[in-house]
């Protein structure tokens, strides 16, 4: 059980399941568009680790499109596509847009032209060109993806968003550390950001993109452990304290407008949800019940907040019109529920549920109706997180191995539950996945 969970709701006695109907999200026929990603095309002189770097940037185009499975076949493996486009061959094997890049090496680095072709069209409908220099080759194949990915369906995609999330692997049994990492939506370039020696729970990310809110529990020999709020700023690498009120200071997220959060504390005896003003540091109380109340999440125009409270006897989900803090039900499912977390457009709402002695993901919409399980027979699966584009949820999923030994990743999923595949793998057990608002 999460850490969160097992220190807020220590006292409760978790009863039968509620007798309800869980449906599973059907398939769909769905019409794709074929894809072919051509082999790197390198003209003359171009040597050493740039020619593997070329190949990376070609694999990274390709790949990106296969999350969109949806949308796009995408051949699993680059071919060979040289000399002028074949628009009439291409047509009569089912292809729709053609992708090539053309590399050329010089004193400013690697010179990158990536291409694509419409072939219902006959047209070339994008050539982007760019300059490498050793840096990050797979910044180029995202920025690309996302310009052609609009360009073909007039929509944004996820390439350029970014994943935080937790990760234990610098510590030991002996010694537990959780520090906070970054990384592309894929699992690619990942970065640690903290660096308390501590545990690092419950992140947000801010709806910019710039600031991530976590909490930290120290690693010191205490009864009394205090939980404490903090913000990294991820363009200085700051950070810095925001709440060290006795007892919870967690669960924390950015309003819209990025000036308040909504955060958990407890120093006024029970588990509450507050509005703390990050300027001011002044507090205005939503929640008063008898019941802890945790892990809030407000939708993007800040007019309904969703929430787990204990007042129904077990951890469930609520939601809180803003404007007048009328509370309602809208979760029945499981013994316990955990994390909601909306989906950009505010009407789905994704959580976790503890039910057949695990976690399952579940969404939701925001008013209760139309409850679909995602997740099943894969593993313990927790902490959902939407995609910008609200078309894909990231989540962690426990594998037990052994008696004594478990791991845990970060996998994504469409929003229909189709697994789609982990993005982290021998780092660590990995949990708390955050993506980002916007791009």
């Amino acid at each position: 059980m999460k850490l969160f969970i097992s220190l807020v709701f220590l006292l409760f006695t978790f009863s039968s399941l509620a007798q309800i109907n869980i449906v599973a999200v059907g398939e769909a026929e769905l019409e794709l568009s074929r894809v072919e990603v051509g082999k790197p095309i390198l003209n003359g002189g171009v040597t050493g680790n740039y020619i593997s770097n070329a190949s990376t940037i070609m694999d990274v185009v390709r790949n990106d499109f296969s999350f969109y499975m949806k949308k796009f076949s995408v051949n699993k493996n680059l071919t060979s596509i040289t000399g002028d486009i074949n628009y009439s061959s291409f047509k009569a094997q089912g292809i729709s847009y053609v992708i090539r890049g053309e590399f050329s090496q010089n004193s400013s680095g690697l010179q990158v032209t990536l291409s694509a072709h419409d072939i219902g069209e006959g047209e070339r409908i994008i050539s982007e060109d760019y300059t490498y220099q050793g840096n990050n080759p797979r910044e180029i194949s995202h920025k690309f993806s996302h310009i052609l990915y609009k360009k073909i369906t007039g929509e944004d995609s996820i390439f350029n968003s970014k994943m935080i999330f937790v990760s234990d692997r610098h510590g030991t049994r002996s010694n537990p550390v959780k520090e906070l990492y970054m990384m592309d939506f894929d699992g690619g370039n990942k970065k640690r950001l903290t660096r308390h020696g501590g545990t690092v729970i419950s992140p947000a990310i801010s709806h910019d993109g710039s600031k991530v809110l976590y909490s930290l529990i120290k690693n010191e020999k205490s009864k009394h452990r205090n939980i404490n709020l903090r913000v990294y700023d991820l363009k200085t690498g700051k950070n810095s304290l925001v709440s060290s009120r006795n007892g919870l200071n967690s669960g924390a997220v950015f309003m819209p407008g990025g000036n308040s959060i909504l955060l958990t504390l407890s120093h006024v005896g029970n588990a509450e949800i507050f509005i703390m003003n990050l300027n001011t540091k002044a507090l205005t109380r939503l929640t008063n019940s008898y019941s802890p109340d945790v892990d809030p999440s407000i939708n993007t125009d800040g007019s309904i907040m969703t929430f787990l409270s204990g007042r129904a006897g077990k951890p469930m989900i609520y939601t809180m019109d803003m404007r007048t803090k009328k509370v309602k039900r809208i979760s029945f499912v499981g013994k316990f529920n955990a994390t909601p977390r909306f989906a950009p457009d505010g009407k789905t709402i994704a959580f976790s549920s503890w039910l057949d002695t695990r976690f399952d993901i579940f969404r939701i919409d925001s008013d209760g109706n139309n409850l679909a399980r995602l997740t099943k027979d894969f593993g313990s699966n927790e902490d959902p997180t939407y995609s910008n584009d609200g078309q894909f949820i990231a989540f962690s999923s426990q594998r037990v191995l052994s008696r004594t030994k478990a791991v845990q990743n970060i996998y994504i999923m469409d929003n229909d539950g189709e697994i789609i595949g982990s993005v982290t793998e021998n780092f660590g057990n990995c949990t708390t996945p955050r993506w980002t608002k916007l791009l």
